[in-house]
């Protein structure tokens, strides 16, 4: 299996896009790095500015579109949707852009002078109101979740047949890749063993809350975009930032802002430990995928390591 390679598109076909829906005047059109499974662009209309983004995956932009709406709803800076469309076999989504640059383009000095602000943003969005939502996993363009239990998303994740999705085939990564069949099933053991910990909690989860989806000015947070949303255990959220964090401190300063807020925290640790294996395992196939192998082996030694 070759690594997976994002849509590629001429200037020419982005600015007819643009052109449908602004009209003309389009200027600064840019490409940004930092998306995995999008091409993304910026660009400014009438002095204010905007991203576009295409993928070529099935209903890439909906959710996007819902999850939008719920966190600007709830105080949450996450840009606002503008546009849904399709242009031959590509989906995009135009938004306001948010200021400030990735937080990854900063020092690991300057990233941890933010650890406050992205406690308090973690802690709101394991706080933002679903109740009018439900099921668990994959949040659907209706703002629904795909499954009906965690352990059901979970297993799903998992499954070998995943056509039609960024997964299809993915067991061939145990043939062409570094992808080890046993780490992964052993991690994956060790997961549903845990899995008790994690079902019973349901909130959002942006599911991919590191460096290169928070963006700064160099004093403060100013939002963060993006995202691999899902309902669950808000936990996954905090192990993803420590897990590209791990110099800073992120448990601990998570811990202390929950006690000083008087949050209590059930079954803290064996929640936590199981949205490592979650994360990571995904994580694991993912790396292997693109071809990240120094993220590939970091993770494995931190799951094989790790203390259920």
């Amino acid at each position: 299996m070759t690594a997976y390679q994002k849509p590629s598109l001429a200037v020419s076909e982005i600015e007819v896009v643009l052109r449908n829906h602004f009209g003309p005047g389009a200027a600064e059109l840019t490409p940004l790095t930092g998306g995995n499974l999008s091409s993304v662009f910026s660009f400014v209309h009438e002095g204010n500015g905007y991203v576009v983004k295409f993928s070529d995956l099935e209903g890439a932009y909906q959710t996007e579109s819902f999850v939008s709406n719920l966190l600007s709803r709830q105080g949450i800076a996450f840009p606002k949707c503008l546009v849904l469309g399709k242009t031959g076999s590509l989906a995009y989504i135009i938004t306001e852009r948010i200021g400030g640059r990735n937080l990854a383009d900063y020092t690991v000095e300057q990233q941890a002078a933010h650890l406050p602000e992205l406690i308090s943003i973690l802690t709101k969005l394991a706080a933002v109101d679903v109740g009018s939502t439900n099921g668990f996993g994959w949040i659907g363009p209706d703002g629904n979740g795909t499954y009906a239990s965690w352990k059901d998303f979970v297993i799903a994740c998992s499954a070998e047949d995943q056509t039609g999705t960024f997964w299809e085939n993915w067991h061939d990564l145990f043939r062409t890749s570094y992808l080890e069949r046993s780490v992964y099933e052993e991690i994956y053991n060790r997961l549903m063993s845990c899995i008790s910990y994690n079902e019973p909690h349901r909130g959002f989860i942006h599911g991919d809350f590191q460096q290169w989806n928070i963006l700064s000015d160099g004093e403060c947070i100013t939002g963060i975009i993006d995202g691999n949303c899902i309902y669950g255990d808000p936990l996954v959220d905090l192990a993803i930032l420590d897990l590209h964090m791990p110099w800073s401190g992120v448990i601990k300063a998570y811990q202390d802002f929950q006690t000083k807020c008087g949050i209590t925290i059930p079954n803290f640790k064996a929640r936590l430990i199981g949205a490592y294996y979650f994360k990571g395992l995904d994580g694991l196939r993912f790396y292997a995928k693109m071809g990240w192998k120094d993220a590939y082996q970091g993770t494995r030694q931190f799951l094989l390591n790790l203390e259920s």
